[in-house]
């Protein structure tokens, strides 16, 4: 338990700047380590004190630790020591939020400039604090929608190999499986709806109540893709898609068939619920 709390109390110190007893203050009273740093900042007269800005240098040295020692990048290796000094699975979702903010190019790979920037944006400059990042960059990739548009977005073209236009079958499934989970629990695939905003010409996107994409539906897609067949997912299919499940209700009563839909996303409709087929100029879309 002693470990836990000094680990606690460095991730604090480093996210915060604040002093050891005031870390083990504030961490006694709110336990949580994520926590405990929002109670921090709700309390600028009590603890004027802020974190200073991360140190390029600091970052800089974390990045030699794991670069190539014949190159200069990160790659697989050092990533998977990255991985093993934050306590997090390579697979780990919030990976993909870590790599959006980090500019990585592809998967397992990271640039100096990226990775130095990128964390200073994200305001820590050491494995403590990067590992109280990862929470509050997990909670923002779960709860605000427009947050996990942007990184699924970035997944296609993160994870699409080096000259090629769609993504793999099996890379776009196994992406789905880890996303799309954590947006469903968190909020950020919420029911939604257009509607029609009264300051602009413009179409709206609001909240409903209207039940809307289950979890279980996602196992009905990857189930339908894996009989289907095929041999990979296009851009235009994967950023429709989230359109389609943040839009689509529950019953699929409301799908317009007449929506310039990508094919795969009606044939998916039309297998769930009987429709006829209908031949449109959409049908040859992929």
């Amino acid at each position: 338990m002693d470990r836990q709390l000094e680990e606690k109390i460095a991730q604090f110190v480093g996210v915060t700047g604040a002093s050891t007893r005031d870390a083990k203050r504030f961490l006694d009273k709110y336990k949580r380590v994520d926590i405990a740093i929002d109670a921090f900042y709700n309390e600028p007269v009590a603890l004027p004190t802020r974190a200073p800005a991360p140190s390029t240098s600091k970052l800089s040295t974390l990045f030699d630790k794991y670069k190539d020692p014949d190159g200069d990048d990160i790659s697989v290796d050092g990533t998977i020591r990255f991985c093993e000094d934050l306590s997090v699975d390579p697979e780990d979702v919030v990976l993909l939020a870590v790599a959006y903010e980090l500019k990585s190019p592809r998967m397992g790979e990271w640039s100096r400039k990226g990775w130095v920037d990128g964390w200073k944006n994200v305001g820590v400059d050491s494995i403590p604090a990067m590992k109280t990042a990862l929470l509050r960059l997990r909670d923002k990739l779960g709860s605000d929608p427009e947050y996990f548009k942007q990184i699924y977005n970035y997944t296609f073209e993160f994870a699409r190999p080096p000259g090629q236009r769609s993504l793999g079958l099996d890379m776009a499934q196994g992406f789905w499986q880890i996303l799309l989970p954590h947006g469903l629990q968190g909020g950020a695939l919420a029911h939604t709806q257009h509607r029609s905003s009264d300051e602009e010409d413009e179409d709206v996107m609001m909240v409903t109540d209207e039940e809307g994409w289950k979890p279980e539906y996602t196992q009905w897609w990857l189930d339908f893709l894996n009989e289907k067949g095929g041999k990979g997912i296009s851009r235009d299919t994967w950023q429709m898609f989230l359109d389609f499940l943040r839009t689509i209700d529950a019953k699929f009563e409301k799908y317009d068939v007449e929506a310039a839909w990508p094919s795969l996303i009606d044939d998916f409709v039309q297998h769930k619920t009987c429709m006829k087929p209908r031949m449109t100029s959409n049908s040859t879309r992929l």
